[in-house]
C-alpha cells in the first residue's frame, strides 16, 4: 500500500505538471467502489474538474487532494494499489515498474483507470489507477484553505513530516500511555498518526528496537523516546527520497523484509540475525528477534514464523535406528510348557525363519531341546528325565 513517502512522490509531481494550469476536460468511468462509497459519482468528478484550474496540491499521510479555484475539491486516497500517471513522465518508483508488462508503461490511458484529464496548452494529461479498486475518490465542498478541516482528513492524526508542531514526544506519550493495543496497532491506526503503514511501521520499531507485539503502555520513557525519534527519522529521510526505496539506507529492513516466500532469500541481515514474521488478527509485521526483544507484556496468540533462507546449508538428518525384531521360540517343547502354565500360544512372527530340511531335523530337534531345558534350569523348573538324558 502506498504510504507517507509515497503520497509525497505522486504530490511533488502534480504540483511539478498539474498547478497553475487549467482542465480542459475530464473523464471518468463509474465505479462504484471508488466512487460511490464515499457518497461521489464519476461524472460527478468529472464535471468538478472539467474547466477548473489547479491553484495547490496538499498531502497529509495517506491522503492527498487537489484546490482548486472553485469548491467542490477532490480528495484522493490510494487504498491498496492506486497510483497517478502523467503521460510522458514516469511518476512511479522502481518496485512499482518492475510488475508492469513493456506494453503497459506507454498505454494512454493506462490499464485499470478510474478518471483521466488534460489541461490546456500546454497540454497535460494525468489519470488516477487502481486495479484492486480499495481507492477512493471524493469531493469536499468547502473553502480551499480549510479543507483539512473537513471529513476525510479532519479524522485523521497528524501527519509526522508535515505537522510536527503536533506531532511531538509528548504527543506520542500520551497517546501510548492512554491506550493497551500493540505498538504495531497504534502506529498503525490513522487516527492517531496518518501516513503509517506496514512498511514504515516495521522500520519503525526496527530502528528503535522495540518489539512489534508489545503492549504500548509498557514502554519506559526512555523507549518511547527512542520510538518518536525513529518514527522523525524514517518518515522524514523516506519522504526527501520521494518513496525512492533505491535510495533508502542499506542498514534498513527495508532491504530485507520482502525475502519471505522468495527464491534465493537471505532471510537474515548481513550481521547474521533471523528476520521473523508475527502474526496477529490477521496482520503481518516483519520484525529480528534478537534485537528486537519484549522488555513488558505482548498480545497473546503470535505466531512467529522464522523466513527460510536459501543460503543456508541444510541440517543433516539423524540416522534411524536399526529396528529390533524378536524371534520367537516356537518350539514344540516350549509351547508344551507354555500350555502347561497356561500361557496363550505366541503369535507367529512374519521375520520367523522357514522350517530346515527333513535330513537335518534330527539334529535341530536335539538344539531345540536343549535350549529348552536350559531354559528351565535358569527359570528353576523341574523337568522329566527322560527330557534331561536326551537333552545329554
Amino acid at each position: 500500500m502506498p504510504e507517507i513517502a509515497e503520497i509525497t512522490r505522486i504530490v511533488h509531481y502534480l504540483r511539478v505538471h498539474l498547478v497553475g494550469k487549467t482542465i480542459k476536460n475530464a473523464k471518468a468511468i463509474e465505479d462504484t467502489n471508488v466512487f460511490g462509497k464515499v457518497g461521489t459519482t464519476g461524472p460527478e468528478v468529472a464535471a468538478a474538474l472539467t474547466g477548473k484550474k489547479v491553484l495547490s496540491a496538499g498531502t497529509q499521510g495517506k491522503y492527498f487532494w487537489l484546490v482548486l479555484d472553485q469548491a467542490p475539491h477532490p480528495v484522493m486516497h490510494f487504498g491498496m494499489t492506486g497510483w497517478i500517471h502523467i503521460k510522458g513522465d514516469r511518476t512511479a518508483y522502481t518496485n512499482y515498474y518492475k510488475k508492469m508488462k513493456p506494453e503497459e508503461m506507454d498505454a494512454w490511458p493506462p490499464k485499470h483507470w478510474k478518471f483521466h484529464l488534460t489541461t490546456e496548452d500546454p497540454a497535460v494529461e494525468v489519470a488516477f489507477t487502481d486495479p484492486r479498486r480499495f481507492g477512493r475518490v471524493r469531493l469536499v465542498d468547502c473553502p480551499g484553505e480549510s479543507i483539512r478541516k473537513y471529513s476525510p482528513l479532519v479524522e485523521n492524526g497528524p501527519d509526522p513530516v508535515v505537522d510536527t508542531d503536533v506531532f511531538t514526544e509528548e504527543y506520542l506519550r500520551k497517546k501510548m500511555q492512554s491506550r493497551h493495543v500493540p505498538i504495531k496497532a497504534l502506529l498503525l491506526n490513522q487516527t492517531v498518526l496518518s501516513g503509517v503503514g506496514n512498511w514504515v511501521a516495521d522500520e519503525v520499531l526496527y530502528q528503535a528496537r522495540l518489539h512489534p507485539e508489545q503492549y504500548c503502555d509498557d514502554f519506559s520513557d526512555e523507549q518511547i523516546k527512542k520510538l518518536y525519534e525513529s518514527i522523525r527519522y524514517v518518515c522524514q529521510f523516506a519522504v526527501d527520497k520521494l518513496g525512492d526505496s533505491d535510495q533508502f539506507p542499506e542498514h534498513w529492513l527495508f532491504q530485507y523484509r520482502w525475502s519471505k516466500g522468495q527464491k534465493g532469500a537471505a532471510g537474515h541481515l548481513p550481521s547474521g540475525e533471523k528476520l521473523a514474521f508475527l502474526t496477529v488478527g490477521g496482520r503481518t509485521s516483519c520484525y529480528v528477534p534478537d534485537l528486537q526483544k519484549k522488555t513488558g507484556r505482548i498480545v497473546p496468540g503470535v505466531k512467529e514464523e522464522l523466513i527460510e533462507s536459501d543460503q543456508e546449508k541444510p541440517k543433516p538428518k539423524k540416522a534411524a535406528k536399526p529396528k529390533i525384531v524378536k524371534v520367537e521360540d516356537t518350539s514344540p517343547q516350549t509351547k508344551k510348557r507354555k500350555a502347561e502354565d497356561g500361557e496363550p500360544p505366541a503369535k507367529k512372527s512374519r521375520a520367523a525363519p522357514k522350517k530346515p530340511p527333513a535330513a537335518s531335523k534330527t539334529k535341530t530337534v536335539k538344539v531345540e531341546e536343549t535350549a529348552a531345558v536350559d531354559n528351565d534350569v535358569e527359570s528353576g523348573r523341574r523337568r522329566s528325565g527322560r527330557l534331561r538324558g536326551k537333552a545329554v
